[in-house]
């Protein structure tokens, strides 16, 4: 009797522990959820659509030049900056010696150049050429009080100072080589001294340059006057942006800014700030 209570109360017990060895473990408790992060605000900013790099020489002020801080600046480098926002292009300006500009382009260091490029042949042949930015006319400048103020055929029988082997230079040969006396001269700084001393009567050349002369303490002497000379087979038919050939889609949408910029006042308005003349 007392041998089946002990072998009853064995029963029992490894029952029992088998039981809770069956019930299932309870899960663990979920962590605690995350707090709620706020939305990212969203930039007031159209981001760019692309990136591009803007080269000029910055040795032909007003038109380029590097400013304080040594930046890239003047007439051209605004023209740049508007068609850049324009274009929703983030773009970066470099300043690159003039004979590095062409080669630096093909070679793919920089993709636009913005540096009073005038528009030729030759460049015709290696870029692809945006439409014209600026066209700066052939002008004459003489000693104030002159009776040249009017069309060129006054300065007849006169003595005119001009750069040789320039487009300037031919334009004289071109419409005065009978009717009056061409002094050729290495540079037009040259010419504008000759002028300076009353050597010559006028000096035939860019507008633009012959204007900022005038402005300088040695050029006190001297005013532009006449009409301005556009000739497009001698003087040509102006300045260019220049790009690679196979970058047609970028010059379309500089071609475009340009365009916006005549047609709305903006070239306007950058012309009016640096020259009290248009140069288009």
């Amino acid at each position: 009797m007392r041998r089946f209570a002990l072998l009853f109360m064995i029963l029992v017990t490894a029952g029992t522990t088998f039981a809770q060895q069956q019930q299932p473990a309870k899960p663990a408790p979920k962590p605690a959820p995350a707090p709620a992060q706020p939305p990212a605000k969203k930039s007031p900013f159209t981001p760019p659509a692309f990136k591009i790099t803007i080269a000029t020489e910055a040795a032909f002020p007003p038109f380029n030049y590097l400013d304080k801080k040594g930046l890239p600046a003047g007439f051209e480098m605004e023209l740049a900056q508007d068609a850049c926002q324009r274009m929703k292009a983030e773009c970066e300006f470099v300043a690159v010696k003039w004979d590095d500009l062409i080669p630096g382009l093909l070679d793919k260091k920089f993709d636009i150049i913005m540096s009073s490029l005038e528009v030729n042949n030759e460049r015709r042949r290696r870029l692809g050429l945006s439409r014209r930015y600026y066209l700066s006319p052939g002008a004459f400048i003489a000693e104030k009080g002159q009776p040249f103020d009017g069309p060129p055929t006054l300065l007849r029988n006169k003595r005119i100072g001009v750069q040789k082997d320039s487009t300037h230079a031919d334009w004289l040969d071109k419409s005065f080589r009978r009717s009056a006396q061409i002094k050729r001269y290495n540079s037009i700084a040259d010419a504008l001294q000759a002028q300076q001393k009353e050597e010559i009567d006028a000096v035939f050349g860019d507008k633009a340059q012959l204007w900022l002369w005038s402005q300088k303490p040695e050029g006190k002497c001297c005013e532009v006057m006449g009409q301005d000379i556009k000739d497009n087979q001698t003087l040509g038919v102006g300045v260019s942006a220049g790009l690679r050939r196979e970058d047609i889609k970028l010059r379309e949408a500089l071609n475009k800014a340009f365009a916006e910029m005549m047609s709305d006042g903006t070239f306007k308005k950058l012309n009016d700030k640096y020259f009290p003349f248009p140069l288009n």
